[in-house]
């Protein structure tokens, strides 16, 4: 029978467990993956989790008992075996033999290696001898936000006591390391029997002799500590002080944050470009409208997987909810000085806080950015970083609210907090981190994206770090589309390029996404093979409306955003050797991309005193997977030639200089080339056409 929680998930399944059935670190991954999965458990990337197996040593064939643990920088909502460390138990009990002192925790990281049993291991993490030290075989320690509440509360010993009387250990703060493990271990030595253990301001220890025992464990103290809050809130009447702001309508709110998020992207890159995030949950409102977040916001957090996340504290917007962001000069005019002294409250900080050995300032712009009556902003250096952040100052609200219902929140002090966001482990973790991709912080918009051309473009710019909004009139399409990507790497939205309010939309979608937009591709198009007599007014004006009309308002509606920003920018055309080339039966579609081309030209000049780079793709022959050729057109084409359908391809890969079929690919990386490598070209023109000699940009 499935055990019922009101406040945790309790997602074991048991057919699940029985499969993996004796083998106790597939049950330890699983059960790493199941806590994961509730974001009120543990965040993204934050706590950790351990099993204990007995093992044959290779060297002696003797039984030895290994722990497995997660490894530095994992995440256990998605741990696998390739993401876990092996280390021999009793050498990693006998480092306390050369274990110095608190000076000396950095040396001791550097021992877990001599450690280790399996090779394949990952790197050891830093919580690794909080596990190695209890002797449990599994352990969970876990960042819910009900027992943050209860860790960050003033009186939090006195509290564990409340909840769980002598079945529950408690240890003060103090900085994760090896000196913390011999905490644990203490504490268990003078509280035998205990079922786990509050670390204050910052989680939980529980265990159990089986996985499923641990996990039980785990979901049932989280229980008690959610249900004591909750009665605690409810005793208390008005959560964070009650509400000073009341929130503007739903479709209101979003309206204002996707007019608002260029201008915020733009102030928070002043070091590099940022990817946001929105939100406007109950919970982030119920927080940001109240009558307490003038106190609270400036504490900045407890958890240290918060606060290494979300900075310290957020940035206040002192905005009416009714300001008029359109106007967005006069808004950056009151915005800026904010943003200032944030960086300088930063630099402060930084400053009275480092030691000589202490790694260079980070970047002094706020992560979190909060607005009364609309919601809450996050910026980092990609999508899913922003979520994460977000995700994570949820996770402190939640512990604001039951430590406020409990008694007091207390954050951790200014020096504490600094010497966890600068410690040198934390540094080295983020020196192990793979070199950014040529795109990335950069968001990408492409008309046309459903298929061909317009996919493959998108599906470049993906794989080179890019944020992507792919459009195109077909919602089917988008939807094929969209399953090919993973999270936070694409969104989608239905746009017809030849009406201004679907553009308007599409635009505003990109900066409700993900902030803003740096490059604008327009790939949209249609094909029509047609002579003189046979060119209908209706053939005429189908292609100059999605060819150059939708470029003209691609353009001037992208650049608005651009110039809010004031990060530069790329506009590139997808347009054709046609627009150079004088070919039969062609009048319509021919003088469509002479336009886009001289149109390119035109904003090329008009806008370099604003970085923003225009430039144009020539295709020509792109007949294997380009939907242009699904249809008349290339029934027009053949017959242009005199030649058969079936015969197309043959015909276009022979007639060019290079005798190379072109493929939708080879587009895109003429387009990757112009927003990743060119970055000092604009009003060009690059064939992508295998070498047509008649086409040569003159």
């Amino acid at each position: 029978m499935e055990k019922t929680f009101k406040y945790v998930n309790y997602l074991w399944d048991d057919k699940k467990a029985s499969a993996l059935k004796g083998n106790e670190v597939e049950l330890f991954l699983y059960r790493s993956n199941i806590l994961g999965a509730d974001l009120r458990i543990t965040n993204y990337g934050g706590g950790n989790t351990s099993c204990k197996t007995i093992e044959k040593d290779p060297l002696t064939d003797e039984d030895v008992e290994v722990m497995w643990i997660k490894g530095s920088g994992g995440d256990i909502g998605t741990l696998t075996r390739a993401g876990i460390a092996g280390l021999y138990t009793n050498r990693l009990r006998s480092l306390k033999n050369v274990y110095k002192g608190l000076e000396d925790e950095d040396r001791m990281v550097g021992l877990f290696d001599h450690c280790i049993y399996d090779l394949d291991s990952r790197a050891p993490s830093i919580d690794t001898p909080l596990h190695g030290l209890l002797p449990f075989k599994h352990i969970d320690h876990l960042h819910p936000d009900a027992l943050i509440a209860v860790a960050a509360a003033k009186d939090s010993e006195k509290v564990t006591k409340e909840i769980w009387g002598g079945s529950m250990g408690w240890v003060p703060w103090q900085r994760p390391g090896f000196d913390l493990g011999l905490q644990l271990e203490k504490c268990l030595n003078e509280n035998p029997g205990i079922r786990g253990i509050v670390l204050g301001s910052h989680g939980l220890f529980t265990w159990g002799d089986t996985s499923h025992e641990c996990y039980m464990n785990s979901l049932e103290v989280i229980e008690m500590a959610s249900e004591y809050i909750e009665k605690k809130v409810k005793e208390n009447g008005n959560v964070f002080g009650g509400e000073k702001v009341t929130s503007l309508p739903s479709e209101k709110r979003k309206e204002r944050a996707a007019l608002l998020m260029p201008l915020l992207r733009g102030l928070c890159s002043s070091e590099k470009p940022m990817i946001g995030h929105f939100t406007d949950s109950s919970t982030v409102l119920e927080y940001i409208n109240s009558n307490d977040l003038e106190r609270l916001a400036p504490m900045g957090t407890s958890c240290p997987d918060h606060f290494l996340r979300t900075k310290i504290q957020p940035l206040v917007l002192a905005l009416d909810k009714n300001e008029d962001v359109t106007a967005h000069q006069t808004v950056l005019k009151k915005l800026a000085p904010a943003f200032e002294r944030y960086r300088k409250e930063y630099e402060d900080y930084y400053n009275n806080c480092k030691h000589n050995n202490s790694p260079a300032m980070r970047d002094p712009n706020p992560v979190i950015i909060i607005y009364p009556g609309v919601g809450m902003f996050s910026f980092a250096k990609n999508k899913q970083t922003a979520r994460v952040a977000s995700e994570f100052y949820v996770n402190a609200i939640n512990v604001m609210r039951g430590a406020e219902a409990i008694s007091q929140y207390t954050s951790l002090p200014r020096q504490e907090a600094f010497d966890i966001e600068y410690w040198l482990l934390e540094e080295a973790k983020l020196q192990r981190m793979p070199a950014e991709q040529p795109l990335s912080r950069k968001v990408a918009i492409v008309t046309g994206a459903g298929g061909g051309i317009g996919k493959s473009i998108a599906d470049k710019l993906v794989a080179e770090g890019a944020n992507v909004v792919l459009t195109d009139i077909n919602e089917t399409y988008l939807k094929e589309a969209e399953k090919t990507y993973k999270k936070d790497q694409v969104t989608t939205v239905v746009c017809d390029v030849t009406q201004e309010d679907s553009i308007e939309k599409a635009f505003e979608h990109a900066a409700l996404a993900f902030g803003g937009i740096d490059i604008i591709v327009h790939s949209a198009g249609l094909a029509i093979s047609k002579s003189l007599e046979d060119t209908t007014l209706k053939d005429w004006d189908l292609l100059q409306n999605i060819l150059v009309k939708g470029q003209f308002l691609m353009a001037q509606q992208g650049v608005a955003i651009l110039k809010k920003q004031g990060l530069g920018g790329d506009i590139v055309n997808i347009a054709s050797k046609n627009g150079l080339v004088s070919g039969p039966n062609n009048v319509g579609y021919g003088t469509a991309k002479a336009a886009q081309q001289h149109m390119t030209r035109l904003l090329a000049a008009e806008l370099g005193a604003n970085k923003i780079r225009v430039n144009t793709v020539n295709p020509d022959g792109v007949i294997v997977g380009s939907k242009i050729w699904e249809g008349e057109w290339a029934e027009g084409r053949a017959k242009a030639y005199g030649i058969s359908v079936d015969e197309l391809p043959a015909h276009y890969a022979k007639r060019n200089l290079l005798n190379e079929i072109i493929y939708p690919e080879d587009i895109a990386n003429g387009v990757f080339s112009l927003v990743a490598i060119l970055d000092k070209s604009t009003g060009n023109i690059i064939n992508v056409d295998g070498g047509m000699a008649n086409a040569f940009v003159r």
